[in-house]
């Protein structure tokens, strides 16, 4: 009896070690509920959980990126956005949440708005492919969150981006 306790204990140890090195390799600023529940193994092929936010950055591609101060759409971002619409049109009861994001030059006021018109960019981009506008919402970041911290063109240029993000998943 007192083997059969140990052997529980051990296995809740070690099953809470698991969950939370998982968590701890979620490390993007902007993960949700969702992004967690789509760390979960899916089916026995042992790849992401078809609908999960997983599945949508796999198969998909989640972020789009801008050129310094503009918010019109590269042929890479077109083509991006393309993926998304397929994704989503095959998910129809998934919405999702487009965040506009800028570099770190500027004032906040200004790259608050112009993070919301790449936001709206892109949602504007996945309603011409035929994404019901009602499952997408945007918002802007501006300069808040960004990836890459340092003060590089290289980080500035990843920070310039649309990143979208399931935000009510309907499989």
């Amino acid at each position: 009896m007192m083997m059969k306790g140990m052997s529980l204990v051990s296995l809740g140890a070690a099953a809470s070690l698991m969950l939370v090195a998982g968590c701890a390799s979620n490390a993007d600023s902007s993960a949700s509920i969702d992004d967690q529940a789509s760390s979960r193994v899916g089916g026995e092929s042992g790849g992401p959980v078809p609908g999960s936010m997983e599945d949508f950055v796999v198969n998909a591609g989640n972020r789009v990126f801008y050129a310094f101060d503009r918010y019109d759409l590269s042929s890479d971002a077109q083509a991006t956005l393309q993926r998304q619409a397929a994704w989503l049109n095959s998910y129809p009861a998934t919405s999702v949440r487009v965040e506009g994001n800028c570099d770190e030059r500027g004032t906040r006021e200004y790259n608050l708005a112009l993070g919301a018109r790449r936001a709206n960019a892109a949602k504007d981009y996945l309603v011409g492919l035929g994404v019901d506008p009602a499952r997408i919402s945007t918002i802007s970041y501006g300069k808040e969150r960004p990836i890459d911290p340092r003060s590089t063109d290289e980080a500035w240029a990843l920070n310039r981006n649309a990143t979208t993000v399931i935000a009510e998943a309907g499989l």
